[in-house]
């Protein structure tokens, strides 16, 4: 197995001054309330006499790489970029031994969660199986952190986590786009969005991936600028920090292959409509097409029929449910559109090859 170790202080030698704020200049985090904002600035300020700004990442095995590695470079290349040290990290796991990322690589921790109780903000990382990954003790430990006063953020499926540990409620929340249906199903209270990142007061959610990067080049241009933020986003050959309503998925037209306006109407409505099945005729109605239009679009530019493809919609969303909540076969048929469990396990083999219950069972 790989280990790869990352030191949590970055040992600039320049001593040159923080860069300070561009006056003037518009860059914010976008489209976020002024509270949010301000919290969130109240809690990184920084000045050219301060210590580095310390933030910390508590690591669940499994954790994704990407999410993770988005979010750290940037703060290395701000003190690189600005030949100041304005960040230093800690890295955490609930044990503090190594944890695992979920492409096989270690990650040197610097401690159990006790390393982060000086950190003005703490992301929990986490990836798949992030179920099975929270316990407790996770959960205890989540919740100590938040009575130190920092900000609590999450990364990719730590949202999860903070749902479990009553940190969301009444807060707008975004997780990766295939955890949504999950933590929406298990935790139906909560304002879950698609955003890239959301930040709610003294909560920062991150859909995980690269948007971690653009989450961390805004918090950066909220602190020491937007031209600094620029450079970052340069060193990464990033050329557009996303605002946080950035779609987290490719467009539809993208995505499919396709650029038909009608085609593209019908999947989204089919999308839009999976607990709830429309029939064909009331889908060609909706779109002004013929039911044998209909038909001949699935046909020419999907190679299937429309019922296949609203099907096969329906049995992609009950495997993201099987897979990330603990919902029964049964509740998972009905939240899928399908009238009966027998049913939805027949489909669901013709599809995938095995049935609903060995889909969950442990490899």
């Amino acid at each position: 197995m790989f280990q790869f170790r990352l030191f949590s202080s970055y040992k600039n030698r320049v001593n040159a001054k923080s860069r300070p704020v561009e006056q003037g200049t518009r860059f914010c985090l976008w489209g976020l309330s002024a509270m949010s904002v301000q919290t969130i600035k109240s809690l990184l300020q920084h000045d050219s006499n301060a210590t580095p700004q310390k933030i910390g990442f508590l690591l669940l095995d499994e954790f994704s790489m990407l999410a993770f590695a988005s979010a750290i470079e940037p703060l290395r290349a701000a003190n690189r970029q600005s030949n100041s040290d304005l960040y230093g990290w800690v890295i955490a796991s609930p044990t503090g031994n190594p944890a695992v990322a979920s492409n096989g690589v270690e990650v040197a921790s610097d401690g159990d969660a006790a390393v982060l109780q000086d950190c003005r903000m703490v992301f929990v990382c986490a990836g798949l199986n992030v179920r099975e990954h929270t316990d407790r003790n996770v959960l205890n430990l989540v919740r100590r952190l938040d009575r130190t006063g920092a900000v609590i953020g999450a990364i990719c499926t730590g949202t999860y986590i903070m749902a479990a540990a009553g940190l969301l409620d009444d807060r707008r929340c975004t997780i990766h786009w295939e955890n949504i249906d999950g933590l929406g199903e298990e935790f139906p209270e909560l304002e879950i969005t698609n955003d890239l990142f959301e930040v709610d007061g003294t909560r920062v959610t991150c859909s995980g991936g690269t948007a971690s990067l653009d989450m961390m080049l805004n918090l950066i241009a909220q602190s020491h600028g937007a031209a600094l933020a620029a450079e970052v986003s340069d060193q990464f050959i990033h050329d557009r920090i996303r605002e946080p309503t950035d779609r987290q998925r490719m467009e539809l037209r993208s995505r499919l292959g396709v650029s038909h306006p009608k085609l593209l109407a019908v999947v989204k409505t089919m999308e839009d409509n999976l607990e709830e099945p429309l029939a064909q005729t009331d889908i060609a109605r909706m779109t002004n097409l013929s039911t044998r239009q209909l038909e001949r679009l699935f046909r020419k530019y999907l190679n299937t029929t429309p019922t296949r493809y609203y099907l096969n919609l329906r049995l992609a969303r009950a495997r993201h449910l099987l897979r990330q909540t603990s919902m029964s076969i049964l509740s998972v048929a009905l939240a899928c559109g399908f009238v009966s469990a027998s049913h939805f396990s027949k489909c669901y083999r013709e599809c995938y090859g095995r049935t609903p219950r060995a889909e969950r069972a442990p490899a």
